[in-house]
């Protein structure tokens, strides 16, 4: 089994961090969000993923092959931002076998061995979600045997609560590929976009049975707040901890943390819901509902909902700050 990775977007809402970091490269829980996926792809036994690429496509490739030297990488260029069809579709030359379609906007926790499992008079499977405001989703629209028999984007009524997530196993990849050429004939969406979904009718039009399969959880890594939530998931989780080579002295900690080897905190309350990255130096602050690069000093402040860059310096700050890497900002002594 193969997987294609689309990773061509500029990552715009969560800018000024995507103006020199790629999407997936922008870190949570003291980790790359495309890192779970990898990490997951990996003890499935997937051994060769397409990435498709664009925007800062050397730092992503440098990432790739620095840290995942046992994947067998492809690299292919979306030059034009013409949809998520469009992304696949460009990796149809390294694709001769079943594949997995992941866009790590988000993170799951889904049971990707349905994939190995799966019987024989299945096509594929779509990831889904249960959701209360289906009003913001494509849904996913499934007949009695739990098949997808439509996708609609953003319903006013609710025909569906099952969100899809971006998350796809094909098995019948050739006639996914019809699919997508099919889609691209016809006319593009809203700002010139062709969608994967459309090729997935496609499919089930053709007599193709997708079946819909639940996910535990689904968090968005797109944009501040979003990755905020998702960082105290992990904490509360998995990534959580205080590394035994972090100094604190005087601190008061409240909830779930992240604090990484070579951290200096000092005079300072931290939590909940905070990540410090190696060797931050954090004096006489408080914060809460924090993500800090590593590297970044933070003095005299009193933060909440903030995110800060790596190799930063911030410095009498109150309230609520979004600042990139390399950054000095300070407020009124």
């Amino acid at each position: 089994m193969k997987a294609i990775i689309p990773l061509a977007g500029k990552g715009t809402r969560l800018r000024p961090h995507t103006l020199d970091t790629p999407k997936p490269l922008i870190r949570v829980g003291g980790k790359p969000v495309m890192s779970y996926i990898l990490d997951d792809l990996i003890e499935l036994g997937v051994e060769e993923i397409v990435f498709v690429v664009g925007y800062l496509r050397e730092v992503v490739e440098e990432f790739i092959g620095r840290e995942y030297p046992q994947i067998k990488a492809h690299y292919v260029v979306q030059e034009v931002q013409d949809g998520t069809a469009g992304a696949v579709r460009l990796a149809k030359p390294h694709v001769d076998e079943e594949v997995l379609i992941l866009f790590v906007d988000t993170l799951f926790d889904a049971d990707l061995s349905l994939a190995h499992n799966l019987p024989p008079d299945w096509a594929g499977v779509i990831w889904a979600k249960e959701v209360e405001d289906y009003q913001r989703f494509g849904v996913i629209v499934t007949g009695e045997d739990g098949s997808m028999t439509r996708i609609v984007e953003k319903p006013s009524e609710p025909v569906s609560r099952l969100a899809n997530i971006g998350l796809y196993y094909i098995r019948e990849w050739e006639l996914l590929f019809e699919g997508i050429e099919d889609v691209v004939r016809g006319s593009a969406g809203p700002g010139g976009e062709y969608y994967l979904t459309d090729a997935f009718q496609y499919m089930v039009d053709k007599g193709a049975r997708l079946k819909t399969a639940p996910v535990g959880g689904w968090y968005d890594c797109g944009k501040l707040d979003t990755l905020l939530e998702t960082n105290h998931h992990l904490l509360q989780t998995t990534r959580g901890g205080i590394s035994s080579e972090a100094n604190l002295v005087d601190v008061t900690k409240e909830g779930a943390l992240r604090i990484e080897a070579g951290a200096s905190v000092r005079g300072a309350s931290i939590g909940p819901n905070v990540t410090l990255e190696r060797d931050v130096v954090v004096e006489n602050a408080v914060l809460q509902n924090c993500i800090v690069g590593r590297g970044t000093t933070i003095r005299g402040c009193d933060l909440h909902d903030s995110m800060i860059g790596v190799d930063s310096r911030v410095e009498g700050m109150k309230g609520r700050v979004n600042v990139g890497g390399y950054t000095e900002i300070v407020g009124k002594r």
